[in-house]
């Protein structure tokens, strides 16, 4: 069998040899993943039209000839309908590109999962921090890895590597697997051994680690501003560093920045993406030689200080070797250019990240058989056997935080359970599998929808209320405690951000981390006593009534 070690002289080999037959054109080309609009590679669109000049996917990717194209499921981008159609659209976009696609997706699970049913769901990262087990996160990434790949999808930009220290943090959350640096660390490894596989897998993708240095401890959201992370370098080595080590240590392809500004490190206010200090600590005290990537140049974090145009071209610079999602393509495309013609970037530089980004391509095995199967596509998604181990993992990561009145587990399947909260599709699922009745309320219920539901209360023998950002919503703590107040059983559940656990004086709290439907099927066997309680907080939850890391009870 051909190790990767063996494989070393021949790789490169192979990558210079290609890039030495590049024009400075194509080594551009290699340096952008760019979005497409539209599901079929040969269909015209208007987005295409009017963001790129041409009309359909196959003809961005054969004007740019990029390194990588990126897929959405939005209305904006519409790349996303059946496992076939990614599929074919794969084939579609590689056949158009002279130099073999990187086809990449965020298909993190929980919270940002682009590709639904019925490829197989896991939970997010935070579920899998309160399941504290490294082979479920190593599954779970080898399963979703195995069945991207079967879409045409050879890189994932996932795991999420960031520490959630901060409980406010708006955009990372439950994307974090934990607020322990060293539980991050571990499960970060995990996944990335999980996506990557072996050496030249035709079941693996590269993997990428986000959002560097750390967007774990921000308050505001970088898609909308440029956040602040007010760490010296040694408290970014203790708390902030260990999952990019680990993910470095596990062999992962490629690392994205965030647009955060560390003015301990870089008084000079740039975004990490920007800052040659801050990459640095990547590149320097971290010894990653692999492929960096901006977080999406479209983003509001790093487009405050420098126009669109300039922004590749500061990147670049700052030791980035891949640039995501520019506002403009072609714009951003003859920038780097022109920076090259006139010397104010070194053509021995773009090789130098056209190589990372070649080798990247060359060890999971990109560079060969761009073309999938499409008749064997959906047998591969969805299996019984990736069904089982989807249903295993999440069971072992509910929380129960909270049981003061013993109501849990219930003696015996509810009769007329009312599930109401947050959520149209999660307090439906739920209550289909309890057998009962959903109230959905949202985030903000009106008075009437509390009246509502409390006088809909009457009828239940218990009362199952799901949250979701608790804290900032006093309409949902008075649903809460409207239900308390009846004395019928109430079982309140975290189903995004376990912090909601703190803020109300239920007797009954579990946490999921997660609200697709195999967490509410989970939660559901976990309240009716078929599943006990596994989960641990997997980071500490501060408040009116905190509860530390490492939180759980069992029955």
């Amino acid at each position: 069998m051909t190790t990767s070690a063996q494989a070393a002289p021949d790789q490169a080999q192979n990558v210079t040899a290609l890039l030495r037959g590049m024009s400075l054109e194509q080594k551009v080309g290699q340096l952008f993943v760019t979005y497409l609009h539209g599901q079929s590679p040969d269909e015209a669109h208007p987005g295409n039209v009017r963001d790129f000049g041409v009309a359909t996917p196959a003809e961005v990717v054969a004007k740019f000839q990029p390194g990588g194209v990126i897929y959405f499921n939005n209305s904006s981008y519409d790349n996303i309908d059946t496992p076939r159609q990614i599929a074919a659209l794969s084939n579609g976009v590689q056949r158009a590109s002279d130099i073999p696609l990187a086809i990449s997706v965020d298909q993190e699970m929980g919270i940002v999962t682009r590709i639904g049913p019925p490829a197989t769901q896991f939970p997010g990262n935070m579920a899998l921090g309160a399941g504290r087990s490294a082979d479920d996160a190593q599954e779970a990434a080898a399963i979703t890895a195995r069945e991207l790949r079967a879409m045409g999808i050879n890189q994932n930009f996932a795991p999420d590597a960031d520490v959630n220290s901060n409980p406010q943090n708006p955009v990372i959350g439950v994307r974090s697997y934990s607020g322990d640096p060293a539980l991050a660390a571990e499960l970060t490894a995990a996944q990335v051994r999980g996506y990557q596989g072996r050496f030249l897998s035709p079941h693996a993708v590269s993997a990428t680690a986000k959002h560097f240095p750390g967007h774990g401890d921000t308050a505001e959201d970088s898609h909308t501003t440029l956040p602040k992370v007010d760490r010296t370098a040694e408290e970014w080595r203790r708390l902030d560093a260990p999952p990019f080590q680990a993910a470095i240590a596990a062999g992962i392809d490629s690392i994205m920045t965030a647009h955060i500004r560390m003015p301990k490190i870089d008084p000079s206010g740039e975004p990490a993406t920007l800052s040659k200090p801050v990459l640095d600590l990547l590149r320097e005290d971290l010894g990653y030689d692999g492929v960096v990537i901006t977080d999406s140049l479209a983003m509001a974090g790093v487009r405050q200080l420098h126009p669109d145009a300039e922004i590749p071209v500061l990147a670049l610079k700052a030791g980035v070797d891949q640039l995501l999602m520019p506002v403009k393509l072609e714009e951003a495309f003859n920038s780097v250019l022109a920076a090259v013609r006139s010397g104010e970037l070194t053509e021995q530089r773009i090789d130098q990240s056209v190589l990372r980004v070649l080798r990247m391509k060359f060890m999971r095995g990109m560079l060969n058989g761009r073309q999938v199967d499409l008749d064997q596509v959906d047998a591969a998604l969805g299996t019984p056997e990736h069904l089982a181990a989807a249903r295993r993992i999440t069971d072992r990561t509910i929380t129960a935080v909270r049981n003061d009145a013993g109501v849990l587990p219930l003696r015996a399947k509810p009769t007329a359970a009312l599930v109401t909260g947050w959520g149209e599709t999660t307090t439906r699922t739920l209550a289909t599998v309890l057998g009962g009745t959903a109230m959905p309320t949202g985030t903000a219920p009106t008075q009437a929808q509390i009246t509502a539901v409390v006088q809909a209360s009457a009828n239940a023998d218990v009362v199952v209320v799901l949250t979701n950002a608790l804290s900032g919503q006093p309409a949902q703590q008075a649903l809460l405690t409207r239900l308390l107040a009846t004395g019928k059983p109430v079982v309140a559940v975290a189903v995004r951000n376990p912090y909601d656990v703190a803020h109300t004086a239920a007797p009954t709290w579990l946490a999921t981390y997660s609200y697709g439907a195999g967490s509410m099927e989970s939660l559901a066997r976990v309240i009716t006593g078929e599943v006990a309680p596994a989960g641990k907080l997997p980071v500490a939850v501060p408040g009116p009534t905190p509860y530390p890391f490492g939180h759980g009870m069992e029955w």
